[in-house]
């Protein structure tokens, strides 16, 4: 049995239960654009203290 037929052998078993083969795409977090945009948004973040005092003034400890 070739390796395409196990896999067509194997995606006829999984649509047979109900399920159904999607492709999905993610941020390549290895990636050197990924870190800068990530270490962008963060220092934002962490700069947005009005933001941040205003999230902390409405918010209430989950054993309240």
């Amino acid at each position: 049995m070739t390796v395409r037929d196990r896999v067509n052998a194997h995606r006829d078993r999984m649509r047979a239960r109900g399920l159904r083969p999607i492709q999905l795409w993610v941020p390549d977090v290895r990636s050197d654009d990924f870190t800068a945009e990530a270490h962008r948004q963060s220092a934002l973040v962490a700069a947005a203290t009005a933001d941040r005092d205003f999230v902390e003034s409405v918010s209430t400890d989950w054993d309240e």
